[in-house]
């Protein structure tokens, strides 16, 4: 299905949910609505599935004007981050209902489809069973069974695997890329988890407060932020932010006295900019007592270690510049510990000081 929004927004007495914006999803790919809680993302999927009419704009779909259309009459299936099955119905009845409903496949050609579905999500030793006697992850692969059973044109996915534990998350993300990698599937899939935007991959559209940052292929949005507010949505821990001035020789020079001296790609597009914000993503910071001229080193202190996984997220200052670090492993750091953080200034993002994007690392060709 193809989806276009057109100058579309939402407005619930004076609260405005979602600002104008216009947009058109890639048809039979993975469409990623990325935003913290409250950016707008359910508000948006709402529309999209016509369970809300927009305040002023149009939705197509197809090429034919579906605004205000009823949810009923659309093409479409939706799952919720609480994910919904009927209690008193069987795993095999929850999958078939839509197409019972239909009225238009024999009870063979329904058993069939139910069949092949449960065999694809791995719940066919469970069809004889309540959704009760079933564990969460089981729960969300019936609810999913039965959205996709529909063959839809457009699926709406809101944080479906938010309710989930980190393992059960892993496999049914996985299995998801897998099963709409065949492109009959227009997926819109919300999530508030940057890394789960990567690893769906596709194309993403980030939503900030109500409003549309951004949108192109996810790796593209990723490297390219066109602006702070969408690097820090797309950085999880946040993008390091730091102020800093430029002189007539393309140093750039931060607070506490420091000094970093920009490359010629950077003094490039930072040209008639006297006040720049360097943005370093967390993964981009070590820490380490050996220095190189690749190296931009700095003397800090730590604020806090934690340890998450096979990761470890160090706080750490110096003076006013606060800084987090994502290290690989488990490193054990006291508090108040002297730390260098060191980084190659080439990884540096150089926004305007009003927050528009200057300079891309992997955009420039750094």
């Amino acid at each position: 299905m193809r989806l276009e929004l057109n100058k579309v927004s939402k407005k619930v007495g004076a609260d405005t949910h979602l600002y104008p914006m216009s947009l058109a999803l890639v048809p039979g790919a993975i469409n990623v609505i990325l935003g913290t809680t409250l950016a707008g993302k359910t508000s948006l999927m709402r529309l999209m599935a016509g369970l809300d009419k927009p305040t002023t704009g149009k939705i197509i779909a197809d090429g034919v004007d579906v605004t205000g259309v009823p949810v009923r009459e659309r093409g479409l299936a939706m799952v919720y981050q609480q994910f919904i099955n009927y209690p008193s119905l069987t795993v095999f009845e929850n999958i078939a209902s839509p197409l019972r409903i239909a009225g238009q496949l024999s009870k063979d050609e329904i058993r069939l489809k139910v069949n092949a579905m449960a065999e694809r999500l791995h719940i066919s030793a469970y069809l004889d069973r309540s959704p009760a006697a079933l564990s969460g992850g089981q729960q969300q692969r019936t609810a999913l069974a039965r959205a996709l059973i529909k063959d839809a044109g457009l699926l709406l996915l809101d944080e479906p695997l938010v309710n989930l534990d980190y393992k059960l998350r892993e496999e049914l993300r996985r299995e998801l890329t897998e099963l709409f990698a065949n492109g009959k599937t227009t997926v819109v899939y919300a999530t508030t988890e940057p890394l789960e935007a990567l690893q769906l991959g596709g194309h993403t559209l980030v939503l900030h407060e109500g409003r549309l940052l951004q949108h192109g292929e996810t790796l593209s949005v990723f490297n390219a932020p066109n602006s702070i507010a969408t690097a820090r949505t797309f950085s999880d821990p946040p993008i390091n932010l730091i102020d800093a001035t430029i002189d007539d020789k393309g140093t750039a020079h931060l607070a506490e006295g420091l000094s970093m001296p920009l490359s010629a790609a950077q003094r490039q597009q930072a040209a008639g900019h006297k006040k720049l914000i360097l943005g370093v993503r967390a993964h981009s910071l070590r820490l380490s007592d050996e220095y190189s001229s690749e190296l931009f080193a700095l003397a800090a202190t730590v604020d806090l270690a934690e340890i998450s996984g096979s990761e470890t997220y160090v706080h750490l200052h110096r003076g006013a510049i606060s800084l987090v670090a994502q290290l690989p492993g488990v490193h054990q750091l006291e508090i108040a510990q002297a730390a260098t953080v060191v980084f190659k200034p080439a990884d540096v993002f150089l926004f305007s000081a009003d927050g528009a994007l200057l300079f891309a690392p992997l955009q420039a060709g750094v």
